[in-house]
């Protein structure tokens, strides 16, 4: 007697969605300001100014800048302006943070660009172990875009799932 296996989860017509697939994949260098900083603690406009002259563009080539400053000072807002009109036209996007900050806000805008119409009435499980720690704000902002238009939200593995969102059913 043969007993003819059959896959369930397969079945059942759910969709998984890895968050992974969102993480950015562009290089993000870090622009440190406190590399600029005079005695470690101030920013002088005139020697900045000077620096950002004299900056090799070039190692910002198409690549995710991440603005930062590692050191306790007060940054005037016009630094980072400069900064930004410095490297806008070498590199691919310039963000205000560290590379997690940076890869935390591609992600996000990554998620963002979903087509939610691809997902109506549709059972979804977003994935939640892998090789890259996704934010919690990912998690945050694939349930705000999907909730409206999904028929259920569940997070985990399709073959053990923790239900986050049904919708009702319809009278």
């Amino acid at each position: 007697m043969s007993e003819e296996f059959v896959n369930k989860v397969a079945e059942s017509g759910i969709i998984t969605l890895d968050l992974e697939k969102y993480f950015p994949e562009d290089d993000i260098v870090v622009f440190d300001i406190k590399d600029y900083l005079f005695m470690g603690l101030i920013l002088k406009e005139k020697d900045f100014r000077q620096a950002l002259k004299e900056l090799d563009v070039q190692k910002y080539q198409h690549k995710i800048v991440a603005v930062t400053c590692t050191a306790d000072a007060i940054i005037p807002m016009w630094a980072y302006m400069l900064i930004s009109s410095t490297l806008q036209t070498a590199s691919k996007d310039i963000i205000f943070g560290n590379e997690n900050d940076a890869k935390t806000k591609l992600l996000i805008r990554n998620i963002l660009q979903i087509n939610k119409e691809e997902f109506i009435d549709k059972r979804v499980v977003v994935k939640g172990c892998g090789e890259t720690p996704i934010p919690e704000e990912a998690y945050l902002e694939i349930t705000n875009l999907l909730r409206p238009v999904v028929k259920s939200i569940m997070f985990g593995e399709p073959c053990s799932t923790v239900p986050i969102y049904k919708k009702a059913k319809e009278n």
